[in-house]
This record gives structure tokens, sequence and C-alpha cells, in this order.
């Protein structure tokens, strides 16, 4: 056990916590929703500080982050536990692990510094905190992204963003990147697909990026659910908004875990949905979870030229220099060294 932060003490030894925008109550002996902090005589405790249910060094691609030291690899740690509970979550095997195993809690016991040497070990340029919602084992990550600075190492998160204003901020202080996941528009949608909600996600997306953490949004697009021009059209408005050079990736859903009532993502849908990102004014709209589309290809803002050629997490080309194109000198946004 490692004592939490971000929550205070209540009356009758409860506890509240605000990691989360669920905000928990939690009663003496309880857990929050996301059954990895626990009330222990009036004081919270991270019951996965250093528990590793996995390590692996992957292209940084994968997250998917495609402005974001492109070509490098990524070191991606995580533990188990999340605090949404996503109908289609395709890693519910180890994010709800807690909730179907009876509130057990598996893992490898690391420390910051291990985790850091491996990193550099397996020739990372960064560790990424993913697979689960690393907001959940927010207190490890925070050790580790400061010790990874010291190395030279960068820091990711792959998130729901299903944050408070304290703990975006304190991690902010340690990220590089953010790959947020904006699943809908739809607070219905987020009520009754993941058990959460909607303005907190928007509200973690310009947070970070107004903090100087590079942003890259992601939405899983699942026919008849979140794909409608309506509030495809609302995203790309919102992004636009936050800032025009947000990447977004429009990805392909598949059915898993709960939610197989639906059929597999068209590429007619991911190709709509990229006209419709970049007609808005996002400068950068990107097809996934697909291979052998040119939507996964990075084009000048500038000039359309082809920049970054892309084959699923591979890099066939990048033409990018100092950041910029090598043929109209238009600027790239993103983070190249």
């Amino acid at each position: 056990m490692h004592e939490a932060r971000f929550f205070e003490k209540l009356e009758d030894d409860k506890v509240k916590c605000h990691l989360c925008a669920h905000e928990c109550t939690i009663d003496p002996g309880k857990r929050g929703i996301c059954a990895v902090r626990e009330n222990r005589e009036g004081t919270l405790y991270s019951l996965v500080y250093g528990r590793l249910i996995s390590g692996n060094a992957d292209p940084i691609e994968k997250k998917p982050l495609f402005h974001f030291l492109p070509g490098t690899r990524s070191y991606s740690i995580a533990t188990v536990g999340c605090n949404l509970q996503c109908q289609h979550c395709q890693n519910a095997d180890i994010s709800q692990y807690p909730h179907s195993h009876d509130g057990d809690i598996t893992g490898t016991n690391l420390t910051p510094a291990q985790v850091v040497a491996k990193a550099v070990a397996s020739g990372s340029a960064s560790i990424a905190y993913t697979y689960t919602e690393p907001t959940i084992f927010a207190e490890f990550a925070w050790d580790t992204a400061r010790l990874a600075r010291e190395k030279g190492l960068r820091n990711v998160f792959v998130s729901n963003g299903f944050m408070t204003e304290a703990s975006a901020t304190a991690m902010a202080d340690v990220l590089d990147g953010d790959n947020i996941d904006l699943k809908s528009f739809s607070d219905r949608f987020y009520r009754k697909v993941c058990k959460a909600r909607l303005q907190p996600v928007l509200d973690t997306i310009t947070r970070m990026k107004k903090l100087g953490v590079w942003v890259e949004v992601t939405t899983l697009l699942i026919p008849g659910l979140n794909d409608s021009d309506e509030e495809l059209h609302d995203i790309a408005q919102f992004l636009h908004a936050t800032g025009p050079e947000i990447p977004w990736h429009v990805t392909a859903f598949y059915p898993t875990y709960k939610l197989l009532d639906r059929p597999p993502t068209p590429l007619a849908t991911l190709r709509r949905a990229r006209e419709i990102g970049l007609a808005a004014g996002l400068r950068y709209v990107y097809t996934g979870n697909i291979s052998g589309d040119p939507g996964e290809n990075t084009f000048c803002p500038g000039c359309d030229r082809l920049l970054i050629e892309r084959s699923g997490f591979s890099i066939r080309q990048n033409r990018i220099a100092d950041g910029a194109c090598p043929e109209c000198g238009a600027r790239v946004d993103g983070v190249w060294r």
C-alpha cells in the first residue's frame, strides 16, 4: 500500500477522493469506483502503487501519438483497475480485474527507478502510462515520470481524461504528451456506455493543452452510437476551438467485451469523419485501427505534400526536417526531438 494523494478526510473516518471526476466519498474499509483506492481508518491508500501488470516497449504510434517523437519506442506500463467501466473496453481483462476477481490486486512489484532503468535499457525515448487508465495509478506515474525526466526520457499519458483539475494540473508538471479519449460528444453516451460524464473530459483536454502538454485526441467510432455527422461535427468544432493543431484520431471499432451487438466500423465512416474534421479546420485528422488507408499519413498543413508515410505502427518515410515541411517550410505542429 501507498498513501494516496488528492483526498480529504471527512467525519466518521470517511474520505473524499479528488483524483478523478467521480470524486468518490469512501467509507472506512471500502474502495472507490476504480476498486484500487481504499480507505483504511480514515486514510486513503493506493493499492496499485508499483504493482505493474504490464511493461512493454511499444512504437509511440501505437498509443496513438503521431506528432510526438515519431519512429521512437515508448516503454509502456500499467496496473490493474480503471475509473470507467466501458462496455467496449479492449483491455477489460486488466482494467476490470479487481471487479471480476473479488477485489484482488495482482501485478509485479517494481520501483519507479526500476521502471526507468527498464525504459532506458529498452532504448525507449519515453515512458507511456497506458493500457488501463493511468489516472488511477497517478502517484506511481508521477514518481516514475519525475525520475524519467532526470534520465532524459519523456512521459506520456494515454488517458480517458476523466480527471479533476487538481490531478490534471499535478500530472501536467511531469507529462510531455497525452492522448485523450473523447469517446463521444454525448453525455448520455458517457453515462450509459462508460458510467461517466462528458464535461470533465472536455475540461481535461482544454486544461492539458493550456498547461503546455502536447495533446492528441482519439475517438473510437461505434456504428449507430457515436458516428452521426452531427456528433462528429460537434467534436471537430470543439477541437478546433481548443486548438486546430490538435491531431484527431478517428478509429475503427470491433465488437468486444460487452458490446457485441454492433458491427465493425466501415472504412467509409472513418473517411467521412476525417473529411468532417478537415472541413472544420483541423490540420491533422487520422484514420486508425485499419491499415493501408492514406488517412494514417501526415500531410503538410501548408502545401499538402506527404510528410510521414505510415503502415500500421511502422513509419515508411519521415520527411519532416526540424519540425517543418522541406517543400514549403511550413511549421508542422508536434514534438519532434
